[in-house]
């Protein structure tokens, strides 16, 4: 099968970053399903893989965890899906990944896309739709479908353009009854969170409580951090309602202070929507579940895809680009490329 494949430790412009290789093609264990990927959405996780890569560590390796595509063939227990079957998945990062023409994935983390989406527009939706949904059901302990019919509650989501903050703000405004608040520093990515769902946009570059309090919000029932978790920890301890909830998905460089939320009794939880697949938890089919209800979801014309920029055709180049994108750090949405096999 062919590969977009990292091979060496790289500059972004250099060009052998990324290669365009031969490698056999993966074979399915018994949980697996074989899927001949026709487009993958980029994401912070894999330009993170990218520069954690060891120096001398020359062995191929496939990035990508967010793909849409085709079931080719399954595993001896799969019972799942069925050759034929348009799936989208985000996968398990301890696993190759979906920059390739064929790609493994455990069917119990997959689901059948949207009958409404293309390949591009489905597979702009699986990871960040996972992480979101387990940030406000899984972590902030909510049920879809509670707060209903009520405004009472408000929840912040911190970085609500990004392509987690973009599908979040569409799960809190369709199944739940919470106000939901959205920042944003720039008036494009301002405008697209308002477009999403998001009742109220305030502005994160500066002292964001305090715009809060203007709102007529001195503080806040549950807080999702999708952007610079140790710089925005202070001022979340600070928002917060005593006994009230926080998530975050972005790793820390600094150990925060917790003790900043004891006062409170505030309970903070991190996600990371890997640890399923990666531990095989007793739940790991959760995941299949909640990509089945966003994708009747999306065809029920209450959630739409995130998708913003198509990159073109998968190549180290355009590979490359997108890698790029992302690490400036200013992406509205996600960003896709398709296959040419």
């Amino acid at each position: 099968m062919k590969a977009v494949v990292l091979t060496r430790k790289l500059p972004l412009d250099h060009p052998e970053c990324f290669e365009l290789i031969e490698l056999p093609a993966p074979v399915p264990g018994p949980r697996d399903v074989l899927v001949r990927v026709k487009a993958v959405a980029v994401n912070p996780v894999d330009y993170k893989q990218r520069q954690a890569r060891k120096e001398d560590d020359h062995a191929p390796r496939i990035l990508g965890w967010d793909a849409a595509g085709i079931v080719e063939a399954t595993g001896s227990d799969v019972t799942l899906f069925r050759p034929g079957d348009e799936v989208y998945y985000a996968g398990d990062v301890t696993r190759p990944g979906c920059n390739a023409e064929l790609q493994l994935v455990d069917e119990r983390i997959a689901a059948r896309k949207p009958e409404s989406l293309g390949f591009a527009e489905a597979a702009a939706l699986p990871l960040t739709a996972i992480t979101a949904w387990e940030c406000l059901f899984d972590r902030l302990g909510h049920n879809a479908g509670d707060l209903v019919g009520t405004k009472d509650k408000s929840l912040l989501l911190l970085g609500g353009a990004g392509g987690v903050g973009s599908i979040a703000i569409q799960l809190a405004a369709v199944l739940t009854g919470f106000t939901v608040i959205a920042t944003a520093s720039r008036p494009e990515s301002a405008e697209w969170c308002r477009k999403m769902g998001a009742h109220h946009v305030i502005d994160h570059s500066g002292d964001w409580p305090a715009e809060l309090a203007k709102l007529g919000f001195p503080s806040v029932d549950a807080i999702a951090c999708f952007s610079d978790t140790t710089g925005h920890w202070a001022a979340m301890a600070k928002a917060i309602v005593p006994q009230g909830k926080i998530t975050a998905i972005v790793e820390s460089p600094e150990i925060p202070d917790i003790g900043l939320l004891k006062a409170k009794s505030v309970t903070f939880a991190w996600e990371f929507m890997f640890t399923r697949a990666m531990f095989e938890t007793p739940d790991m089919i959760e995941q299949h579940e909640l990509l089945k209800e966003v994708a009747n979801l999306v065809d029920a014309g209450r959630l739409v895809t995130t998708m913003t920029r198509h990159g073109g055709t998968l190549s180290p180049a355009t590979l490359a680009t997108a890698h790029r994108e992302q690490e400036a750090g200013r992406m509205i949405g996600k960003q896709v490329l398709e296959t040419a096999w």
